[in-house]
């Protein structure tokens, strides 16, 4: 029989969304924040000029690095904003802290501070980021000052070293100011707020992407049969998405007997639930953001150099290697895909603190003893499924980009298998966390309701 949670939860609907005032509140600040972050990718570097910074953007051309950087930032870094490096800083500042973590012996104390630990690990974060976001910075506005050897387009009103300075500082300020706005999502609005600053990126590249797929259409440059094929291939990735995420190992959880009201023995049951990606989008994220930092650089130095000397023709053929799509670049992200996937999930769940959280309440696995042999096959069964979502995310992220890359069709990089699975995997997120406040929101009203109907059965 359905518990009543149960039937509730199976009966919300967005009806009564009208009467969460708090949810209404969260949905309208997310909402205004991501319109901040639209609107902030359209104002310029001081010192750029707009129009040839667009020019010099077409004149690169497409399938690059640079393409899936200008992806998350949604568009910022083909303008050449404020924002034009998103928040990939601090995401590579959190898996420097995170890994800094798990291997300093200092680190880990300060993480089992509890809050205050965690407080200072974000701080330290922090000024990573600042760290990061300056070197990036100062790349990119060298870069864009040396693209007129190689485009003869100047996008740089006046070249130089107060230009780098002002660049470099306007670029930190939009960075720390998308970190603390994703801060603010997530504790005032609805969902992680990085994520969806990442999503909304990927998003408002979608109507160009479609645009420019109907002009190719119109021109004959594709036809019909491939388009066809690759969006029942995004179709095909949406559904073992939404299907793999909702996917769980139910560990089966004993508690010993107590004594019911009648007078009766009776074992309570329960499960204890492992998502089979419990990394969720984290490890996609997190090998993006590492391998973005070191091909950004060689890719805006790549045609500059080259032809000038050993070092500039080894530094071209590095970037042909490691273009979107190429065996190379897959292979590295695959392999960075794995790892962090391992990584994260070590961080999130801790078979040593569950085993002694079960020991503590009395509850215990059929067949295992209490103690260490529980925390072994915890770790043994975490493990196993851990490959299998470290499998399926690898598969959801490069099938995608291999069929593109082999077909020659790089305008579909900007809607990749990395950039699906975020999309797919944010929204469902983002639902749940609204069906839970609506849920509370509805056994708030029946608290009320009883505590009314107490008071006047009383009276």
């Amino acid at each position: 029989m359905a518990s009543n949670a149960e039937k509730m939860a199976a009966g919300l609907n967005l009806s009564k969304l009208g009467q969460a005032t708090d949810l209404k509140k969260r949905l309208w600040f997310t909402l205004g924040a991501l319109v901040v972050f639209r609107l902030l990718s359209f104002v310029p570097l001081p010192g750029v000029d707009p129009v040839a910074q667009a020019q010099l953007f077409q004149a690169r051309g497409s399938g690059g690095v640079l393409d899936i950087f200008n992806t998350f930032s949604g568009g910022s870094l083909e303008r050449m904003s404020l924002i034009a490096l998103g928040v990939m800083p601090y995401i590579t500042a959190s898996i420097v802290v995170q890994l800094a973590a798990s291997l300093s012996p200092t680190l880990a104390a300060i993480k089992k501070e509890g809050e205050s630990g965690r407080k200072k690990l974000n701080q330290y974060t922090r000024y990573g980021t600042v760290f990061l976001t300056a070197i990036q910075g100062y790349v990119l506005a060298a870069g864009l000052e040396s693209q007129v050897a190689a485009s003869g387009i100047q996008a740089v009103v006046e070249p130089g070293m107060m230009f780098r300075i002002v660049a470099t500082i306007s670029l930190i300020g939009g960075t720390m100011f998308l970190m603390w706005l994703g801060e603010q999502i997530t504790a005032r609005g609805i969902g992680n707020g990085i994520s969806l600053i990442i999503m909304a990126g990927i998003v408002a590249q979608l109507p160009r992407l479609v645009a420019g797929l109907l002009e190719s259409l119109r021109t004959n440059a594709i036809d019909g049969f491939t388009v066809f094929g690759f969006v029942a291939m995004f179709v095909a990735l949406t559904l073992l998405i939404c299907f793999v995420e909702r996917a769980q190992r139910r560990v089966l959880v004993q508690y010993p007997k107590r004594a019911t009201q009648r007078g009766m023995m009776q074992a309570d049951r329960s499960h204890l639930p492992l998502k089979l990606n419990t990394a969720g989008v984290i490890p996609p994220i997190f090998a993006s953001s590492l391998l973005l930092l070191p091909l950004t650089v060689t890719q805006l130095s790549g045609n500059q150099v080259a032809g000038e000397n050993a070092v500039g023709d080894i530094v071209l053929t590095l970037n042909q290697y490691l273009q979107h799509g190429q065996p190379v670049y897959l292979l590295l992200y695959g392999i960075g895909i794995a790892f962090f996937c391992f990584f994260y999930t070590a961080v999130v769940f801790n078979p040593e603190e569950t085993s002694e959280n079960l020991k503590k309440a009395g509850g215990f696995i059929p067949g295992i003893r209490p103690g260490r042999n529980t925390e072994a096959y915890l770790d043994y069964v975490l493990t196993r499924i851990t490959v299998l979502g470290a499998a399926y995310l690898v598969f959801v992220c490069l099938l995608p980009d291999y069929v593109m890359g082999a077909t020659g069709q790089t305008q579909f990089f900007v809607i990749g298998g990395t950039s699906l699975l975020i999309m797919v995997n944010v929204t469902v997120d983002t639902i749940s966390q609204i069906q839970s406040h609506l849920l509370a929101h509805q056994y708030g009203d029946l608290l009320k309701k009883a505590k009314l109907k107490g008071g006047r059965s009383r009276g």
